[in-house]
């Protein structure tokens, strides 16, 4: 048999060769265009009888070629001749090609270039044909100018160059000729001398195709990629690939972009996928590489093609011309907004595809006009960054071990990445900070927030909502993300959704970018006042957490933008700091506040954080009781001066006051302890006091602490002029108050009296002063250091009783009526 398939193999190689002088006989002697052939699959190849029919009777293959009655004697073969009657071929047409592609010529030879490579290009003849047709080409073109005749890689170097043929006989050849070359890693220009040693070192394989599988040649540059891959991703065990094999790598995947027959692994690893999936897609421009990157996930998708694909997609992730639809549609998209500055290095930054998406999408952000066509490209990439964590390298290098640890067999659709945020949000274990990073760097590029469907997993998890609830906004519209925060806490949010919109929102509300109708509006703000860059600049003065506080600070100068800023921290401000408990709850929300306020610290939060607060939807849903019947008065201002916030302090205890309401304002008190511009009421009475008198003092209690010890010196010495405002005197005593509410609000008392809360009080809950009158009764048995604290407390209240927060709390009534 090996004898015989050996015989057969010179029969299609005398009729390739054939073939290719009757191309050139027609290219010099003829005028009408030759058609592109087809491969194998997309269209079915007109019967033919013979390659030359009888004199004066010319079959559809010579019509179509140009080939009459009056043609040369070479071409002239007995009718009805067929590559399938050779019995040298027979047995092996039989066993390797289907029968309806025996009474095809073309398709037998299509199918036994398939079963077995063919080394046609290092004949001599192949190189004297392509100057014949291509003289003109080759002369414009002066890398296949150089090339040595008579070694296969003149046909190679055109090949490679194809994308700049303008002559239409050249190019109609050379298209005839890619499947060749490309079917035998051998014959790709330069490939072989690049990558010999790495194909040694990566034993991918043996040079000679006898050595292995039939298919062994695309195996090779397979495994090669894939040694590319593992050594972008960090991977244990990975081996360096010298840089001109990679750029020989890279440009062999850029080559076969198009046609994904081209890629002669990934073809014959879907081939059967792409029947099911994909049977009436066209061939050419990268149509099929699209529609299989689109059923990847799909049950029926076989594990080889998933893997395939998955391979084509990370060389697409380190360079976007891998993907030839991308790189056509964005082309002039590129050059316009300056994307691509440096294209000497096939690999270099600007050809990676994180940064072709930031840098247009930072045009679209900035209103830029971005083709259509090119959007519709970068959706399809956002999408699938999104969908696979593998894809990105900086993932895979930086969340192994959470991934590992948290997130394993979660592959699929985007479920990774979500686990991942949810550990970033610390629902579950901990996460790296290189971790972190490399999430918030992916939600950028993938930037949900401009379009929710992006984000599959919560595209999917979040449809019925959508449909119900945020039906009236378009689908895309940057909106759906805001109508969903809006029904968070409604009957028609389900469990599912509420999980995913919060795990990305954690995300998005770290990067005011994030957010394109606040960035939309702020752009030009933020980078007056707050000194931001450009959209995917990341060598910002500031943090992006930072710019929040920023534009709030200069908010009223610009009542627009400061209402969008108002609404967006007020949305986002219990995910960005509140307990996971109360923002996701367990059976009615409540919980009990973390012991240790610094906990919920670790931002940088907007001051004035109580400011819009009438806005702020998951809050007022949960306080509403407490509104309507003590604060509706100041909740209908248009915009909120901090009144209905103190209000909610101040009936804190209300029989109306719900668990969920209470830890909510509660939350907001102790963000007031970092810093006293958190509190706008405080903020904007004392401020010019604290300037003066208490200069660099940011925690609230020591401001208080700064302030009241002045009005206190003032008072005792019957000075004539307070140095303390009336108006911060006021707001002063409210404060104290407050503080002696909760033994939470005042660091230093609770810090000292930790050790003995837990050992005497451990059962008291906090708020209405009830721990710290537990240390009062208890005073015998507290530790020297808490007991000093809580003398010193009482010593103040003793001289000013309206600080004994339980004491006015229980005579009000008396107090009112009697004093």
């Amino acid at each position: 048999m090996a004898v015989k398939m050996a015989d057969c193999r010179r029969v299609p190689l005398l009729l390739r060769l054939l073939c290719i002088f009757l191309f050139e006989l027609q290219v010099l002697g003829e005028n009408d265009p030759i058609p592109k052939f087809i491969p194998k699959g997309e269209a079915k190849v007109p019967a033919v009888g013979a390659l030359g029919g009888a004199a004066g009777n010319p079959s559809a293959a010579e019509r179509s070629l140009g080939v009459g009655a009056a043609a040369s004697p070479p071409r002239r073969r007995s009718a009805g001749w067929k590559l399938s009657e050779e019995p040298l071929c027979r047995d092996d047409l039989v066993r390797l090609c289907p029968k309806h592609t025996w009474n095809n010529n073309l398709a037998v030879l299509e199918c036994l270039q398939d079963r077995k490579e063919l080394n046609l290009t290092t004949d001599p003849k192949f190189d004297s044909v392509a100057v014949e047709v291509c003289k003109t080409t080759i002369s414009e073109i002066k890398e296949c100018a150089a090339e040595e005749l008579g070694k296969g890689y003149l046909v190679s170097c055109l090949v490679e160059h194809r994308g700049n043929i303008t002559d239409y006989q050249c190019n109609q050849y050379i298209t005839k000729m890619t499947t060749i070359i490309f079917s035998d890693y051998r014959l790709i220009c330069g490939f072989l001398g690049k990558c010999h040693d790495d194909i040694n070192a990566l034993h991918c394989g043996s040079i000679s195709t006898r050595e292995k599988d039939i298919h062994s040649q695309g195996e090779v540059i397979a495994c090669l990629e894939k040694g590319l891959i593992r050594e972008e991703e960090g991977q244990p065990g990975a081996r360096h690939i010298k840089d001109d094999c990679k750029k020989a790598i890279m440009r062999v995947a850029e080559l076969s972009s198009d046609d994904f027959h081209l890629d002669r692994y990934l073809y014959l690893a879907c081939r059967d996928d792409r029947e099911r999936f994909c049977e009436n897609t066209l061939a050419g421009e990268g149509r099929v590489y699209k529609c299989l990157f689109n059923h990847k996930f799909e049950e029926a998708m076989s594990e080889k093609c998933r893997e395939a694909l998955t391979t084509r997609q990370k060389l697409i992730a380190q360079d976007y011309k891998v993907s030839y639809s991308l790189a056509k549609a964005c082309k002039s998209d590129l050059r316009k907004f300056h994307c691509n500055v440096d294209t000497s290095l096939p690999r270099a930054r600007e050809a990676r595809l994180s940064f072709l998406l930031l840098c247009l999408e930072s045009a679209v952000h900035r209103g830029r006009v971005v083709s259509g066509e090119c959007q519709g490209e970068m959706m399809d990439y956002r999408r699938m960054l999104m969908e696979d964590f593998s894809l990105s390298p900086e993932i895979v290098l930086n969340c192994r071990t959470e991934i590992e640890t948290h997130c394993s067999g979660l592959h699929r659709k985007g479920r990774t990445l979500h686990c991942l945020m949810r550990v970033g949000r610390g629902d579950v274990g901990s996460i790296e900070p290189n971790c972190q990073k490399a999430l918030q760097v992916l939600i950028q590029e993938a930037d949900p927030g401009a379009d929710y469907r992006i984000d599959r997993a919560l595209n999917e998890a979040c449809e019925s909502v959508i449909q119900t609830a945020c039906k009236h906004i378009r689908s895309g519209d940057p909106m759906i993300l805001s109508c969903l925060m809006e029904h968070l806490y409604t009957e028609k949010m389900v469990e599912d959704c509420e999980h995913r919109l919060l795990e990305l929102q954690y995300f998005i509300a770290r990067d005011w970018k994030l957010d394109p109708i606040l960035y939309k509006k702020c752009q030009g703000d933020a980078t007056r006042l707050c000194h931001t860059r450009g959209w995917n600049d990341t060598s910002d003065i500031m943090p992006p957490g930072a710019i929040f506080s920023c534009l709030y600070r200069h908010a009223y100068r610009s009542v627009e933008q400061g209402r969008r800023v108002s609404f967006l921290f007020s949305a986002n401000v219990l995910v960005l700091t509140a307990p996971q408990g109360w923002i996701r709850g367990k059976s009615v929300y409540g919980i009990a506040l973390p012991p240790h306020p610094k906990s919920l610290f670790s931002l940088e939060l907007p001051s004035l954080s109580q400011q819009d607060i009438q806005i702020e939807a998951l809050l007022m849903r949960a306080c509403e009781p407490v509104i309507q019947t003590y604060c509706h008065e100041v909740a209908d201002n248009q915009i909120d001066t901090g009144d209905l916030m103190a209000c909610l302090v101040q009936n804190k205890h209300q029989k109306e006051m719900n668990e969920k309401c209470s830890v909510g304002v509660t939350h907001f008190q102790l963000i007031q302890i970092k810093d006293f511009r958190f509190s706008y009421k405080f903020k904007t009475a004392c401020k010019e006091d604290v300037l003066k008198l208490c200069p660099n003092i940011k925690k609230k209690v020591d401001v208080v602490i700064c302030l009241s010890t002045t009005v206190r010196n003032d008072t005792l010495q019957d000075v004539k002029e307070h140095r303390v405002s009336v108006k911060c005197r006021k707001q002063l005593r409210v404060e104290e108050v407050e503080m002696s509410e909760d033994i939470r609000l005042d660091p230093e008392l609770y810090e000292s009296c930790r050790p003995d809360i837990t050992k005497l009080c451990q059962n008291v809950a906090p708020g209405n002063a009830q721990i710290i009158e537990c240390l009062k009764d208890k005073k015998e048995k507290l530790t020297p250091r808490c007991h000093q604290k809580v003398f010193k407390l009482q010593e103040v209240e003793m001289v000013d009783p309206e600080l004994d927060y339980q004491l006015m709390r229980v005579c009000k009534h008396m107090i009112k009526v009697s004093c």
